[in-house]
């Protein structure tokens, strides 16, 4: 059996709540497991202990048995600190383009330089020619 740890989603709409489970990895997410490890609370604030609660000797057991935690649930036992902390591809797409660059330093460049240095060339206010509207028609 090809075992999984994994996240079961519970909760209403729009207020997700998860439980780790230990589940075989061909049940639907949210179908049949094996054992309820845990739970993980994503409204709550990230720095709160309820936020996420697992029986780490139990998780430690199904790890023995050659359980596979998923990307999410490896994370959280990272930073619980059970697995070592493994490398993670982080592509550079949220970075800003060239383009983008280039317009933020110009702009920051504009507003580090001193108001004395720019001098706006002011030229001679011309007179303004009225004209005349026509007549309204009744």
């Amino acid at each position: 059996m090809a075992m999984k740890i994994r996240l079961a989603r519970a909760g209403s709409k729009k207020r997700p709540f998860y439980r780790v489970v230990a589940a075989d990895s061909r049940m639907p997410r949210d179908g049949r497991f094996i054992e309820k490890l845990g739970t993980y609370n994503p409204l709550l604030a990230k720095d709160s202990e309820e936020r996420v609660k697992m029986d780490m000797d139990r998780v430690q057991y199904w790890l023995g048995q050659g359980a596979q935690p998923t990307d999410r649930v490896a994370r959280m036992l990272e930073a619980a600190g059970v697995l070592p902390a493994k490398e993670r591809n982080n592509p550079n797409k949220a970075k800003p383009g060239k383009k983008a660059v280039a317009r933020s330093e110009e702009k920051a460049a504009k507003l580090a330089a001193p108001a004395e240095e720019v001098v706006v060339a002011e030229a001679p206010a011309e007179e303004a020619v009225v004209a005349e509207a026509p007549a309204e028609k009744k």
